[in-house]
């Protein structure tokens, strides 16, 4: 299989996407609390600009299980 960067970004967002489903799957159990709380990054641009105008708003929500996807997505790549 040929490696190339739209690969690599698939298979970061397939692991991130992995690892945030397992996160909220956990997340009634207590014991894997830290593993399970996410952090919320949030990014809004906006300008009116009389002629056109827009307003984004992108939030991502990471967990340490979300970045544990991301690695292990990263390592299956390599081996690739």
């Amino acid at each position: 299989m040929k490696k190339n960067f739209g690969m690599l970004l698939l298979f970061l967002l397939l692991g991130w996407m992995a690892g945030a489903w397992i996160a909220k799957a956990l997340q009634p159990v207590k014991a894997v609390a830290f593993l399970t709380k996410a952090t919320t990054i949030r990014w809004s641009p906006q300008a009116d600009l009389d002629i056109i105008s827009y307003d984004i708003s992108l939030q991502f929500q990471m967990s340490l299980l979300s970045l544990i996807g991301i690695i292990a997505a990263v390592w299956l790549y390599r081996r690739l």
